[in-house]
């Protein structure tokens, strides 16, 4: 089998695409029959033949900023979004266009800026915003009740905002949060009471910003905070006296990672590579290049550089293992597929649209350090 090295060098841009508005993209999703969901800044999600990258739909419903989508893993019609609006909503891409089939709220106060469906669909979690500079809030809802109501709530175990919620991809009741008060939290839902659910705090020392399962058996978590560092931890090592760290940078901007010896600008997101068995991790320089990096014990290594496609800062990326082909999307409004041997059949790079006056957006959400209690270590 051909290794990972081989294929992301392989890589080349295929196809372009360009939204008649600019907009930021700012999380894709694949569905295995051919769809590709975007979440748009202007509060639309849009839908893509993730072949052609052809534009087949969009939905509008949401009032306030997206905070992401998933495909349900066993109903691959059923697409999810959650809002600062205050709602997660059930979109059937069956139906573009059409309003969302169900939608899921809790208090009037909750924005949110995380959400996750677990592998089985059957429980959706959304992170809130701080609510009256004191609390924030994790929300449970069960997808197959009807009415969409509220399961329960879990309250004591963050104290700003939840930026990233992430189900187990194979333990249903397992969840990481991650927050602006630089905890990730681990929880088995099955234990019931919030207390009980909580089995780790594992401290980032800064506000974190995506959190992703990895390993072999999904028993390591990658954390990337707001300020571009990068925490991997072992969480097998739960029940031992050995430390949880397996690398750990305050900064991974300051790693000469690059052929010139410089580092990357910014981290866009990180993915468990199942088929591989490596930790892919996605950095970029403003000018809209891409590094592809992976993460082990030994820190970050760069596997291939991605040139000639965004033109400013990459928000999104998706691997698609099965087509062997990458998809990003970022601030330039742009949604590139690569492919090995791709050659690229729409126009040239494109030009930036940070002026555009709709495109006022800060470039990373979230920047905000006031840690409001002491902080449990790893």
């Amino acid at each position: 089998m051909e290794g990972l090295e081989e294929k992301l060098k392989g890589l080349s841009l295929a196809r372009r695409s360009l939204p008649e508005e600019p907009t930021y993209l700012l999380d894709v999703a694949l569905q295995p029959a051919g769809l590709l969901a975007v979440s748009c800044s202007n509060f639309t999600i849009h839908l893509h033949n993730k072949d052609t990258l052809s534009l087949v739909g969009q939905y509008q419903g949401h009032s306030g900023p997206l905070c992401g989508v998933v495909f349900s893993h066993t109903s691959p019609d059923s697409l999810y979004s959650g809002s600062a609006d205050g709602t997660v909503r059930g979109w059937d891409v069956r139906r573009p266009g059409s309003e969302a089939v169900q939608v899921f709220k809790s208090g009037p106060s909750h924005n949110y800026c995380s959400f996750d469906l677990n592998c089985s669909d059957t429980l959706l979690c959304a992170g809130t915003e701080q609510v009256n500079d004191e609390d924030s809030f994790l929300v449970f809802w069960d997808v197959r009740k009807p009415g969409s109501k509220l399961l329960g709530v879990y309250s004591e175990s963050h104290s700003d905002d939840i930026t990233q919620v992430c189900f187990h991809p194979r333990e249903k009741d397992r969840l990481a949060s991650g927050s602006t008060d630089g905890l990730v939290n681990v929880f088995d839902l099955s234990r019931g009471g919030e207390d009980e659910a909580l089995l780790a705090t594992c401290n980032s020392d800064s506000s974190a910003g995506s959190v992703c399962w990895s390993g072999a058996e999904f028993t390591q978590l990658l954390c990337l905070s707001h300020d571009e560092g990068l925490h991997l931890w072992d969480l097998g090592q739960l029940d031992t006296d050995e430390p949880l760290t397996i690398f750990s940078t305050s900064d991974a901007r300051g790693l000469p990672l690059l052929a010139d010896g410089g580092g990357v600008d910014y981290l866009v997101g990180c993915r468990w590579l199942q088929e591989a068995q490596r930790l892919l991790v996605v950095g970029g320089k403003n000018s809209g290049d891409l590094h592809l990096m992976e993460c082990d014990h030994a820190g970050l290594r760069l596997l291939r550089t991605l040139e000639g496609g965004h033109s400013s800062t990459v928000r999104c990326f998706l691997w698609d293992a099965a087509g062997e082909a990458l998809f990003t999307g970022g601030e330039d409004a742009q949604l590139l597929l690569w492919k090995p041997g791709g050659e690229e059949l729409t126009s040239g790079k494109s030009k930036s649209k940070k002026s555009e006056s709709a495109l006022r957006l800060k470039s990373r959400p979230h920047k905000k350090h006031g840690y409001q209690r002491e902080k449990k270590g790893a």
